[in-house]
């Protein structure tokens, strides 16, 4: 093999690739990457649950196929000086040269290499801001706990051109709605994605349109020449819509900015695992933490109430994952006791709202 490409084009598609590398794999060429010259040339990441590639133009000389260290490529591509990058292989080396610089890599048996998963079906695209947006708003509400994995998953239910991705990790549950352009008017697919899959993804193909793709156990997504498989999560799953639909006696609409920044400056003095307690009158709502060996702190922030005044407390944390959530100005707080959860939702006129987010409260100075 034989090739001349460009650096940064070639740092950004072996970063791309690189990201899902096993940091424990049960085999070494898990953690090798494979790089494919032929019309193109490809980068390529595979540990059986994900996938990973990447095409880029390059000036091919000679077609071939080569395994190296994954994160050693990936280090040293990103640290190269702005010139062309050479990469030949030469016997058990792969050899990359950029301006003065050279590195002999070994190489490991291609192979060995698992054969890489085919994309599944295409069922819809998106753009991919709005993917972006709609995975960070819902994965905070996954659980981090592997011990359940139906509860580490994203939900992603598929209805004609309307999407919704939800979660939970039984305290809250996180719910987004958006609308797409399906392949056919009436698809309907429904799959647990892992989150922290999805976060990836989102991350790095939110500059075009995400193709969205599903199959037999395999979800697949692809933009601008990159493309992630991932073996989807058992597809059992909390009944969430029914839990978002509550009937409640009392709202609070209040500014998000000043209400994220009050609450952040008043948990500085809660102490961990205790509650942000909010109290509602007309008007105003009083934030209040502290009060134990640390200190106390207190502010109060403009809303608009209807209905009874209330008093109810959150993990602080739980409490601002849903609110930095929310995309319009104002946060729509809907409640029905102090011992009930309330419902987050974004407030966007006569539309329904496309972000839910439902928190549990805790006992008072709990």
């Amino acid at each position: 093999m034989k090739i001349r490409v460009n650096r940064d084009v070639l740092a950004d598609a072996v970063a791309w690739a690189a990201r899902v590398l096993p940091s424990r794999p049960v085999t070494p060429v898990l953690s090798g990457l494979l790089i494919e010259a032929g019309d193109e040339l490809t980068v390529s990441a595979f540990d059986y649950d994900v996938s990973a590639q990447a095409r880029i133009d390059a000036d091919v000389a000679e077609a071939g196929r080569v395994l190296v260290p994954g994160r050693l490529l990936a280090e040293i591509s990103r640290s190269l000086p702005g010139e062309q990058v050479e990469i030949v292989t030469e016997g058990a080396e792969a050899v990359l040269t950029c301006g003065t610089a050279e590195f002999g890599l070994v190489t490991m048996p291609v192979e060995d290499f698992p054969t890489m998963p085919t994309m599944p079906p295409g069922v819809g695209a998106v753009g991919g801001g709005v993917f972006a947006s709609a995975v960070g708003q819902v994965a905070p509400a996954a659980s981090r706990d592997d011990t359940l994995p139906m509860l580490t998953g994203i939900r992603v239910d598929i209805e004609g051109e309307t999407v919704t991705m939800a979660a939970t990790d039984r305290y809250r549950i996180a719910a987004r709605e958006f609308a797409w352009r399906p392949t056919t008017p009436d698809v309907a697919v429904s799959a647990m994605v892992p989150a922290r899959v999805l976060v990836e993804v989102a991350k790095s193909l939110r500059g075009g349109e995400v193709l969205v793709a599903m199959g037999d156990g395999v979800a697949g997504f692809e933009s601008v020449g990159r493309s992630t498989t991932v073996r989807l999560l058992d597809e059992q799953f909390i009944d969430y819509r029914t839990r978002l639909t509550a009937d409640w006696s009392i709202r609070a609409d209040v500014r998000v900015g000043p209400f994220v920044d009050a609450i952040r400056r008043v948990a500085l003095v809660a102490e961990r695992n205790t509650a942000i307690r909010l109290s509602f009158t007309q008007g105003q709502v009083l934030i209040q933490a502290g009060g134990g060996d640390v200190g106390r702190g207190s502010e109060v922030v403009e809303c608009e109430l209807r209905g009874d005044d209330i008093q109810i407390a959150f993990q602080s944390h739980f409490l601002l994952d849903g609110l930095t959530g929310i995309e319009s100005e104002l946060a729509r707080i809907n409640m029905e006791s102090s011992t009930r959860p309330a419902l987050i939702q974004d407030v966007p006129g006569d539309a329904e709202p496309a972000f839910r987010y439902l928190v549990m409260s805790l006992r008072q100075g709990g």
